[in-house]
């Protein structure tokens, strides 16, 4: 009972600094509670869809997706072509999102077959790999598009002729999903509809879960050899359980950008998988478990330090940079930390093990010698 109190206070660890962090850092922000709450509901309904996609790899036993940025940058080409088709407001974003599935889909099974290749590597080897896909989309935005992908208006290509300028407009889309059905409380704008979309996902999710392909996965995650054994294709489960993941993304890249109203041509993707990834481990998820809750608790701890932070920094040391700079050294900070708690059960849990199967072959001889 102790040591399951133990392993609970451990694992609850990280909300807990989270916590004090924002306790500490919330009065000296001079936020008021309206604009505080604001920031917050705004932040949820904008990458809450991002990091519930993580949930599905974590399941099949492939740790922390890293390699859901593929899924971004396939919804940014999307929405590109979108752009230039000049499609606007909800339409858009539902064509985007439908021309965003098949590239994520053929980069989806791309790095599950790799990661099949990388089995207890899996999140090295997709933080890699994400790095590699986004040279092709360097490529693909920055010389394709315009001379070999036909874009129209001019502007959204480099004055060069060819390749996508830094920043694309989406004012066309902006917030028009969060503000289809947006409700005001008290001053609180609360964008209903982005919400009901993310609560859907939820309950999909959880019926997935009890689907045959759902506990396929969870056999999966449990043990790859005891679930080949009973007759599962492992690898073929666990490309599904990325490709899933990086459609997913990509649907939650179109939801997060609406928000936003522009694209950062070739930097919007680069951190999004970080800040998901960190967000997810502050609400108290593992890298070999992870449920709804530990979505939504960490969004509103990593996103409440995010806000506050730089205020309370500039309030403490007359910098805001400060508060930056220890925002960014958090996330990484909260990702290593939970890989070496991660590391450190996973031998204790071997090594206890290790000692139980020692402890019976030595009865089972002192039966044999009796």
């Amino acid at each position: 009972m102790n040591e399951k109190k133990k392993i609970n206070l451990r694992q609850a660890s990280v909300p807990i600094m989270f916590i004090i962090i924002c306790i500490f850092c919330i009065p000296l922000s001079g936020l008021s509670p309206k604009m505080l709450i604001n920031e917050i509901i705004t932040r949820m309904g904008r990458n809450a869809f991002l990091i519930l996609s993580l949930l599905i790899p974590i399941m099949a036993g492939m740790g922390l997706n890293f390699g859901m940025t593929l899924g971004a940058m396939a919804a940014e080409i999307a929405l590109i072509l979108v752009c230039d088709w000049q499609i606007v407001g909800v339409p858009g974003m539902v064509l985007a999102a439908i021309i965003s599935v098949p590239i994520s889909v053929l980069l989806g099974i791309f790095c599950g077959r790799i990661l099949n290749r990388a089995k207890g590597r899996e999140m090295i080897t997709s933080y890699i790999m994400a790095f590699f896909i986004n040279g092709i989309y360097q490529i693909v935005v920055l010389y394709l598009m315009g001379k070999v992908i036909p874009i129209k208006h001019s502007s959204i290509k480099l004055p060069r002729g060819y390749g996508i300028r830094n920043t694309v407009s989406l004012l066309s889309m902006r917030q028009k999903l969060d503000n289809m059905l947006a409700i005001n409380i008290a001053g609180v704008k609360i964008p209903l509809l982005t919400f009901i979309i993310i609560a859907i996902m939820c309950l999909i999710i959880v019926w997935f879960r009890r689907t045959k392909l759902g506990q396929d996965m969870r056999a999966v995650g449990q043990d790859m050899e005891v679930a080949r054994d009973a007759g599962i294709n492992v690898e073929r489960t666990r490309i599904i359980s990325i490709v899933i993941s990086t459609v997913l993304a990509g649907f939650g890249m179109i939801i997060y950008l609406q928000n936003m109203g522009n694209i950062a041509t070739y930097t919007a993707h680069s951190q999004i998988g970080m800040f998901c990834i960190a967000a997810l481990l502050v609400g108290g998820a593992s890298v070999d478990k992870a449920s709804i809750g530990n979505v939504f608790l960490g969004v509103v701890l990593f996103h409440t330090m995010f806000i506050v932070a730089p205020r309370a920094g500039a309030y403490i040391t007359g910098d805001s940079m400060i508060g930056e700079y220890f925002r960014v050294f958090v996330s990484y900070a909260v990702i290593t930390v939970a890989l070496i708690m991660y590391e450190t059960n996973k031998r204790k849990a071997k090594s206890a093990a290790s000692m139980k199967l020692q402890e019976q072959q030595s009865d089972d001889a002192g039966e044999v010698v009796a």
